[in-house]
């Protein structure tokens, strides 16, 4: 029988202090609940793919998480800190320790591939060129594109600008990075290059993140399957093994009907579960 979705796995460390705490939280909109009574975390290092179908709430609840969305009641502690009702102000440093890759990219397309990167750096006015410069070089060479630094957003395929978005992301070093739909409308092949990059930024530096997908493969993807650097691609685990830090959420009409590892996922005997698993 699957867990109550307030009940956390049994299999999830719970002793570090949470980087993201989410209590009963409800948003509207003044409507109908898009989110209701939600409550999860997630802890140091661990990855939390938010699975589910669209229009169920997944992408509201990634925002609800760095404030771009405010709730209506309940609670939201980012890095510890309450955010439900803090002035914009005051969110802004929060948001810039944390990396968001949104949906399609939303690249500027009258910005160079550079300039698109280095946004967030742009806006402090202390930080020299050159410095900023190699700073772009360097996330552009994490995602395998260093040779777009003066190309414009038009010239790119439309998997590369999903990359330079997560390059945008990670500029900063994030200590929290927030994937919404990276994969979605891409290929096959090329949404699998989008999930290495994904696992290379979970398993190379560790960094917390959740991921909105309503694509099983990708999850699978990220919990079978390691970053290697040496080889510099992600490869299987063995056979029956998966990563302990990547855990799920699903969402079915703005309720969280699951929190669990992989094989509480496939075991549950939830109908909603069952059926979007089958």
């Amino acid at each position: 029988m699957s867990k109550p979705a307030s009940e956390a796995s049994t299999n999830r460390p719970v002793q570090a202090e949470p980087v993201v705490e989410l209590r009963n939280v409800t948003v509207s909109f003044g409507g109908p609940p898009i989110l209701q009574d939600i409550s999860f975390t997630v802890i140091p290092g661990e990855t939390r793919i938010l699975l589910g179908p669209a229009g169920v709430g997944k992408s509201v609840l990634l925002k609800v998480v760095n404030g771009l969305v405010r709730v209506d009641c309940g609670s939201v502690r980012l890095f510890g800190e309450e955010i439900t009702a803090l002035p914009e102000e005051r969110l802004f440093p929060l948001r810039a320790r944390t990396g968001m890759v949104f949906q399609e990219g939303a690249l500027f397309d009258s910005l160079s591939v550079r300039d698109n990167v280095a946004y967030q750096l742009l806006q402090d006015n202390t930080i020299p060129d050159e410095q900023i410069d190699v700073r772009v070089r360097e996330a552009l060479s994490f995602v395998g594109l260093a040779e777009t630094f003066s190309m414009f957003p038009a010239s790119l395929s439309g998997g590369m600008r999903r990359r330079v978005a997560i390059a945008r992301a990670l500029i900063n070093t994030p200590e929290l990075v927030l994937y919404d739909s990276p994969t979605g409308g891409l290929d096959p092949v090329t949404s699998t290059t989008i999930m290495d990059l994904v696992m290379k930024e979970r398993d190379a530096h560790g960094t917390p993140s959740m991921l909105v997908t309503h694509r099983l493969q990708d999850a699978f993807l990220l919990c079978t399957n390691r970053f290697n650097a040496e080889r510099n691609e992600a490869v299987p685990l063995p056979k029956g093994e998966t990563v302990s830090n990547t855990t799920f959420l699903m969402l079915e009409e703005g309720r969280l009907i699951f929190d669990g590892t992989i094989e509480e996922l496939l075991k549950s005997d939830n109908p909603f579960v069952r059926e979007f698993l089958e």
